[in-house]
């Protein structure tokens, strides 16, 4: 059958080496010039191993285990708020992996036939009919296709065309710092798996390591107007930031800025009626985008792949829409369920003023075999 994956990013990918393994003929479009990924540190629950595994992809991955004894929520000055037990709650659920998302990107696209991609081709819309759907790039026709799945991001042009009334973004008032740089001696380990939280801003920023060699870290702060560049987004970041731990400031101006990235945080307004129309379906952030705050996204893109590959597995062009219903009979209701808990997550961890102190104070009460039992929840969300 003729499948035709828009979109090579992490999700996409992963979906494209599923299908072709399944016997399927791909086509994978992708509007770079060429395959690759940037950017910094990307979580992977346990949830999305095991859809990794499902595909086959998990195995070079698994060496890459988040590390470290604890789990921690912290004030800005790095007090505990909640400290949780990481290698019970691993116990419980399992191991997240932590991995440089080039890497990564890598490792998911290795398997991949050179001649099935085809990239700087932008596919602006699709012309569905009852026999198939037509591919259009610049105005082109590119593809004939019995299936196409849109995994064209977070801003999808796809989306918007199969889901009219749909509102599409919104954005949450925050903005994402992200960056990574090599480990320095003697960095304070307490700080590591965890995040610190100002109930005065509401800013956040969180600290994990990448490998034995590497750190890995973000802000969550107050974004008023347009996001600015990332040499701008530091300064601020250092000085809003100025009497937090002293480990925040250093990492930071520790970063060239050419090493840090710099996005608005947004997720969908609300859940889509449905990931699938007819022989097209949606997956990754083009179906459920969600802010970052449960470091589900991934995880969700390679659930979406391993359910597509399986409901997928053996079909006829004339089996291709009762195929994709199943599909989304699947993945919508989980997908749209993480996406609402994100974002209540993100209005938690972001409250100021007596809410804040209020959830600090309880925070601060919680016990220790609890709190692990929670994040154990959390990772299986």
């Amino acid at each position: 059958m003729r499948i035709v994956m828009v979109g090579a990013g992490l999700g996409g990918v992963a979906a494209a080496v599923g299908l072709h393994r399944t016997g399927h003929e791909v086509t994978l479009f992708e509007r770079a010039p060429e395959l690759r990924e940037a950017g910094t540190g990307i979580v992977i629950m346990p949830v999305g191993l095991r859809a990794l595994d499902a595909l086959g992809l998990a195995e070079d991955i698994r060496g890459h285990d988040l590390r470290g004894g604890h789990f921690g929520l912290r004030d800005w000055r790095g007090r505990p708020l909640l400290i949780t037990d990481l290698v019970q709650a691993q116990r419980q659920i399992g191991t997240p992996a932590m991995i440089d998302r080039t890497e990564l990107h890598r490792l998911l696209r290795a398997p991949l036939p050179a001649e099935l991609v085809r990239a700087a081709t932008p596919v602006e819309r699709l012309e569905p009919d009852p026999e198939g759907v037509t591919v259009i790039s610049d105005g082109e026709p590119v593809a004939r296709a019995d299936a196409v799945i849109a995994a064209d991001g977070i801003g999808s042009k796809l989306r918007a065309q199969l889901m009219p009334g749909h509102p599409g973004l919104r954005r949450t008032g925050r903005m994402d710092l992200r960056g990574m740089l090599p480990r320095p001696p003697g960095t304070a380990t307490d700080l590591l798996n965890g995040q610190l939280v100002d109930r005065r801003s509401g800013a956040m920023f969180g600290l994990f390591p990448v490998g034995d060699d590497r750190l890995y870290w973000f802000t969550d702060s107050a974004l008023h107007g347009s996001p600015p560049g990332a040499d701008e987004a530091r300064r601020q970041m250092l000085s809003l930031m100025a009497d937090w731990h002293p480990l925040v400031t250093a990492l930071i101006e520790a970063t060239p800025p050419d090493a840090i990235y710099v996005d608005p945080i947004a997720g969908l307004a609300e859940p889509l009626p449905s990931f699938v129309a007819g022989r097209i379906a949606l997956l990754g952030d083009a179906a459920h985008a969600m802010p970052p705050d449960l470091g589900q996204g991934a995880s969700q893109a390679f659930e979406d792949a391993a359910a597509l590959t399986r409901h997928l597995m053996g079909a006829e062009p004339a089996d291709v829409a009762q195929r994709l219903l199943r599909y989304d009979a699947e993945r919508r209701p989980e997908a749209n369920r993480i996406m609402r808990a994100a974002s209540r997550q993100s209005r938690l961890t972001s409250r100021t003023g007596a809410t804040a102190w209020l959830r600090d104070t309880l925070l601060r009460a919680v016990p220790s075999w609890l709190a692990t039992r929670q994040l154990a929840a959390l990772w299986h969300a």
